[in-house]
């Protein structure tokens, strides 16, 4: 597909930042009276039954993501533009991105939860839609659009991007081994709508004045179902070359199965230690739309002049569009058609946790909670902090403080939770500071609340 990538790379770091999600909500996982507590660790259980609201028993919007809005949006003479403009500094932009700019986004939408008890535990019924959308950006591709030529060697191998959404179905059970120990688990059935991996496996551009180098390696699998390219053909190279996607209809293309894994033990009165394995499992895509550069391409010319002067009569922008047709071949994907089913592991998460009851005042518990997210270039940690009281058995609250992957965040949570009726708010990451539009400015800020019905 023909792009202009400036444009094309200004849009996305502008845009994944506003990306929704939602995912469970780790502030509550020492909080008392917390229905949902079975999701971060199958072995808690619950004092009551419940049922939840249809589509709002557990509701979390949020974004979380290492590059924020005000990263690549700067305030020039009075006027809003993006990190491109030439009045921003370089080195200002390209030392608050850090090294790699890294997107993650999480959903999962409560269609039904319940909980009763029976079968000598306690046990969980949920139907879910989930998805996982992530991307990374290496600096190297930010500086290169930052700064231009500039005789440079940049490799963004690291440019990658992966999307899937599928539906839930989780039977869980909470069992009491004796007075120190409870496990648990989950058995998940999954139906697989769609998945998306986008990455280059080779990306080196040797980029100076009078010459350029290029070795680019990409691919594009898709696996929707009623889904094929559409294609163009590059008049100056006679290359057809993927140009989009044409989807007929939705539909399931998928199917998988997870476990997950829990265990809490009670060392004595004050003490207790809880771990747990989530989303153990795979999903198996019924086909794999296949677009690649079939194989590695390069492109070598020294027929151009480059001047980093825009007045000039060769600068950069014009010179580009001369050689437009040459650099898109590089890009320009062919349609290598149906690869087959292919399996993919779903992206587990380990939650380790301690907690701490104060003696002097058993409503007061702190709490230290690891988790981490295992999905290979997406991989991320963050430890968790917390405080969590308890004053009257209608009433819990907790606030606590992050830090991982994604930099540091407070949170915090209110629970209220009396026979017939549950309610639930609180964010992981709070939102700290706001466009004068109300949009906010950081990659980390998220909101969850729920209503249940308690019995």
């Amino acid at each position: 597909m023909k792009l202009n990538i400036k444009s094309v790379a200004a849009v996305l770091a502008i845009s994944v930042a506003s990306v929704a999600s939602a995912q469970n909500l780790q502030s509550a996982y020492f909080t008392d009276g917390y229905l949902y507590r079975y999701q971060s660790n199958p072995a808690f259980d619950n004092e009551r039954n419940f049922i939840a609201m249809p589509a709002l028993g557990n509701l979390n919007l949020g974004v979380k993501g290492t590059l924020s809005l005000d990263d690549v949006l700067y305030n020039v003479d009075g006027k809003t533009t993006t990190f491109l403009n030439p009045a921003v500094d370089a080195n200002e932009f390209l030392n608050a991105i850090g090294d790699n700019s890294r997107f993650g986004s999480d959903f999962k939408v409560g269609i039904l939860a319940a909980g009763f008890k029976a079968f000598k535990g306690y046990n969980t019924i949920s139907l879910n839609v989930r998805g996982n959308l992530n991307s990374r950006i290496p600096t190297t591709f930010m500086r290169l659009l930052k700064e231009g030529v500039q005789n440079k060697t940049y490799d963004i191998s690291d440019l990658s991007m992966h999307a899937d959404a599928y539906a839930e179905l989780a039977l869980g059970h909470s069992h009491k081994i004796n007075e120190k120990l409870r496990i648990g688990g989950a058995l998940k059935f999954l139906v697989g709508a769609g998945n998306v991996d986008a990455q280059f496996d080779q990306a080196h551009l040797t980029l100076g004045e009078n010459s350029w180098d290029i070795v680019v390696e990409g691919q594009l699998q898709s696996s929707i179902k009623n889904l094929a390219y559409k294609h163009d053909i590059n008049n100056n190279t006679k290359h057809e070359y993927v140009d989009g996607m044409d989807i007929d209809e939705f539909g399931v293309n998928g199917f998988g199965v997870a476990v997950d894994l829990g265990a809490e033990y009670k060392l004595n009165n004050d003490w207790s230690f809880s771990a747990a394995v989530l989303d153990l499992g795979f999903i198996n895509w019924s086909n794999n739309m296949l677009a690649s550069t079939n194989g590695v391409k390069s492109f070598t010319t020294d027929s151009y002049t480059f001047n980093v002067d825009d007045e000039a009569a060769n600068n950069f922008d014009d010179e580009l569009d001369l050689m437009r047709d040459d650099l898109t071949a590089l890009y320009e994907l062919e349609d290598m058609g149906d690869q087959g089913a292919r399996s993919k592991m779903l992206a587990a998460t380990i939650n380790v946790a301690a907690q701490y009851t104060l003696p002097v005042y058993r409503n007061l518990k702190f709490g230290l909670l690891n988790t981490t997210r295992l999905q290979g270039d997406y991989t991320w940690t963050e430890f968790r902090l917390s405080a969590n009281v308890n004053p009257v058995k209608a009433f819990s609250a907790g606030a606590n403080f992050a830090a991982g992957t994604y930099g540091c965040a407070f949170g915090w949570v209110m629970n209220v939770n009396v026979p017939g009726f549950n309610f639930f708010v609180g964010m992981d990451h709070l939102i700290t500071k706001l466009s004068k539009q109300g949009v906010p400015l950081t990659s980390k800020a998220d909101l969850s609340l729920g209503i249940n019905f308690p019995f």
